[in-house]
């Protein structure tokens, strides 16, 4: 474990910055001039703050704290502002997750930055946490690396990607993780290796601190054949899944030998709803917002009677892939 405190390297692009750190309190559409967390901060501060907007599912109920940080520095700042014993959660696209009607407790830090640094440093391609998946596939394509078009597939960020393993279309997150650095919730940031982790199929642990920035080992190949296969995944994508419709992206892990959506669908639960939330017709493995309307609980409520009916009918137990945060 390695001490740093050297952020993105030579040459990457910086973060955009924010605006000096100002606060709205929606409960009676006041402001307030001192609000919790703000000291010198930069970013953007709102207390019980709407999530929806922030989710892929376009669902759940309010921040107690929300925080967009303006840089890395600004991140740290804040997060050695928190009470070491406040809720932390971190969202990056707000993919693979289902924020419960009932609001979040603590502080929730949005990560996604549409200028997060992508540079190619010592052989190794490095991204800032905050850069959307397929933003770095098609950095790394451009920069003549092979195997990162997977990438393409991901609806998340790079954090997002290290903390679950995603992965799609053959390939995995950590199969090309060189080192990734991580801010501690004493606000200090550490370099880390995979051997500090343990790493399986949707699954990295310990998941202590935040990842902020992660350096990947990607083959020498072809950048014209990599982009080539990127523009057919993500036909594939777009052919196969429903992502005119807001969804979180694949609802289950697929069981050992088989697919999740093969599964569902033979269940016949293909368009099967309850509230505002529904069964995608295209894709069994995809829940549905397809009005705006449904509630967090309605997507909990389907994701239960998915497993519950699946486990009757075939014995197999599907275990969820998004993470469901906050109060009922």
């Amino acid at each position: 474990m390695i001490m740093s405190t050297a952020g993105p390297p030579q040459g990457a692009r910086p973060l955009q910055g924010g605006a000096e750190a100002h606060a709205v309190r929606k409960a009676g559409g006041g402001h307030t001039s001192e609000p919790l967390h703000s000291s010198g901060l930069r970013g953007r501060l709102a207390h019980d703050a709407p999530l929806a907007k922030y989710t892929s599912w376009r669902t759940g109920g309010a921040a107690d704290t929300l925080y967009l940080p303006a840089d890395r520095d600004d991140l740290a700042a804040f997060v050695r502002q928190l009470p070491p014993a406040e809720p932390l959660t971190v969202l990056g696209l707000g993919s693979n997750t289902l924020l419960r009607d009932g609001g979040v407790r603590g502080a929730v830090i949005v990560m996604h930055n549409p200028g997060a640094a992508l540079a190619v440093t010592d052989g190794l391609v490095y991204a800032d946490a905050g850069a959307a998946c397929p933003k770095l596939a098609r950095f790394a394509a451009t920069h003549d690396c092979a195997e990162a078009e997977f990438l393409a597939g991901i609806p998340g960020t790079v954090g997002g990607a290290l903390a679950m393993n995603a992965g799609c279309y053959g390939g995995e997150t950590w199969r090309y993780v060189a080192r990734v650095e991580v801010l501690t919730r004493a606000g200090e940031f550490e370099v880390r290796t995979p051997a500090d982790y343990e790493v399986g199929y949707r699954h990295v642990a310990p998941l202590e601190g935040i990842f902020t920035a992660g350096w990947f080992r990607f083959p020498r190949g072809d950048g014209a054949a990599a982009r080539r296969r990127i523009k057919a995944l993500l036909e594939r994508r777009l052919a196969t899944q429903p992502l005119s419709l807001p969804n979180a992206g694949s609802v289950f892990r697929n069981p050992p030998g088989d697919h999740a959506a093969r599964l569902i669908e033979a269940c016949g639960l293909k368009g099967f709803a309850i509230g505002g939330a529904r069964v995608s017709e295209k894709h069994a493995n995809f829940i549905v917002n397809p009005r705006g309307q449904a509630k967090a609980a309605d997507i909990e409520a389907l994701i239960a009677h998915v497993r519950e009916t699946v486990r009757a009918k075939t014995g197999v137990e599907l275990v969820p892939e998004v993470r469901i945060v906050g109060e009922p």
